[in-house]
């Protein structure tokens, strides 16, 4: 045979291999809970929603532009719209902006935590089409800032222990519920309730707090339906780069001028890329959803070996949540320099915000960015963030009671790990246990997910109903059917 034929039998085998594993790249049989959808008021939950979105509990970093009297009527509020909830539990008051609930089990086992946050972030009423603050329901939904992040949340958890004390429930472990009001910013209240835990010994079986949801087409070539459950977060990370110089008129400029130096150092870091790396939780999203993806997307998930470069290429030149998934990203967003347009401003900044992968640093992207910029002239320097969090393990009964949950009232939805790309109060959790779950147990289309931080955010009643589901059954799956 000649030369030739042994490298076209040789690449004939080589093609072979990659689609025997993309055939064999399928997904395993699994156990799959049947289906449940218990009783419970969405009328109520609406109800409820609609009254605590009427309070504008709008969050600033300084606190200057906070309302506190809107945040003592939500709080006073919770008392009556969940009444057999804080006759069931204890309720303290921890720092100025946390709440935790205590609802007592019958056994000393490790308890339930389910958390969420009650501040927002502000709403310019000029741009909205509804009263953000108005709570009005219309058409099936209620509307306002937060019926999605994470009031919305806080209603279902609190709804579904509602109903299950209506039907006589009493857990086998205890529950908690802890709700801050300063997550919008970056606050210590999160911290407050984990310190409060840890300093009773207090050991969850896990932690669900806002995160991932139910979404359609995010992962190529899968149609299904798909929760997301985050078992961990990238960092979030704040950085400046400042030139000063000499002013003067703008008729003879300097050769370099700080605007000039500063856009050479945005243009050195977009043209450079973090690097393409695929963490613990990446590889279990390819493995938890790639399975069940078209033939071609598998050969190339099966065999990411040959075919890393080319998706880190795909990733690069796309963009978005896939580029985000595997590699630290920075987004410059803030601009300051000169004033009058005829006039060299004698300083100028720009400031970037980078979203780090579990496994780097912040020193590290700081170093990074430095080399990027090359350029003695431009100081590069760390403002504040939050570092990458640990990786949660899917091992134990928490998570299996979770997806049980998802299976019970989402039929046929595909649920899988994920590294979450935004930043919540989970992380806060972590020293208490290491089964931390990021997941809001809704649905979201990607329209509804462009509306959190965003206008005209609302929630149909219909999905809020299936979150009191959700968190329903969660709490039943972990605490014990029995007692229902």
């Amino acid at each position: 045979m000649s030369v030739w034929g042994w490298i076209l039998l040789a690449l004939a085998a080589f093609l072979a291999v990659l689609c025997v594993n993309a055939l064999r790249f399928r997904p395993a049989r699994e156990t799959v809970a049947a289906p449940l959808r218990p009783e419970v008021d969405g009328e109520a939950a609406a109800r409820a929603l609609s009254a605590l979105v009427q309070c504008p509990t709008v969050s600033h970093p300084d606190r200057e532009g906070d309302d506190p009297a809107a945040f003592d009527r939500l709080t006073a509020l919770l008392k009556t719209l969940f009444p057999r909830v804080h006759a069931a539990c204890t309720c303290e008051a921890v720092g100025d902006r946390a709440l935790l609930y205590r609802w007592k089990g019958l056994s000393d086992a490790a308890p339930l935590l389910l958390t969420a946050h009650y501040d927002v972030v502000p709403a310019d009423a000029a741009e909205w089409s509804f009263d953000p603050f108005g709570g009005e329901r219309l058409d099936g939904m209620v509307r306002g800032r937060g019926t999605l992040d994470t009031k919305g949340t806080l209603t279902a958890i609190l709804s579904a222990a509602e109903t299950l004390l209506a039907g006589g429930y009493t857990p086998a472990r205890d529950v908690y519920f802890g709700f801050a009001g300063d997550e919008e910013v970056m606050g210590g209240s999160a911290g407050h309730i984990a310190e409060a835990l840890q300093a009773r010994g207090v050991r969850p079986l896990c932690v669900v707090d806002e995160g991932g949801a139910i979404v359609t087409r995010v992962f190529p070539g899968v149609q299904t339906p798909c929760a997301l459950v985050g078992v961990a977060e990238k960092g979030s990370v704040n950085y400046r780069l400042q030139v000063t110089a000499k002013g003067g008129h703008s008729s003879a400029p300097l050769r370099n001028t700080p605007v000039d130096l500063l856009a050479r150092a945005c243009v050195a870091i977009w043209r450079k890329p973090f690097p393409f790396r695929v963490t613990l939780p990446a590889r279990q999203l390819i493995d938890g959803l790639a399975r069940h993806s078209t033939f071609a997307y598998r050969l190339v998930f099966a065999n990411m070996g040959v075919f890393g470069p080319l998706l880190d290429l795909l990733c690069r030149r796309t963009g978005g949540e896939l580029n985000a998934l595997f590699r630290t990203t920075t987004a410059f967003t803030v601009l300051r320099a000169g004033e009058a347009v005829n006039v060299l401003p004698t300083g100028a900044e720009m400031r970037l915000n980078a979203r780090v992968l579990p496994g780097e640093t912040i020193e590290g992207t700081l170093a990074a960015l430095r080399r990027r910029v090359r350029d003695p002239r431009v100081e590069v320097s760390l403002l504040k963030g939050l570092a990458p969090s640990a990786c949660s393990g899917t091992d134990g009964e928490g998570y299996a009671a979770l997806r049980r949950a998802v299976q019970q009232v989402y039929p046929g939805v595909l649920i899988s790990p994920y590294l979450m790309i935004a930043c919540s109060d989970a992380r806060h959790y972590e020293g208490l246990c290491g089964h931390v779950f990021r997941f809001s147990g809704m649905p979201l289309s990607a329209e509804e997910r462009r509306m959190i931080h965003g206008v005209d955010e609302r929630i149909p009643e219909s999905t809020l109903a299936d979150t009191v589901r959700f968190f329903l059954r969660l709490m039943v799956n972990v605490c014990g059917e029995e007692h229902a």
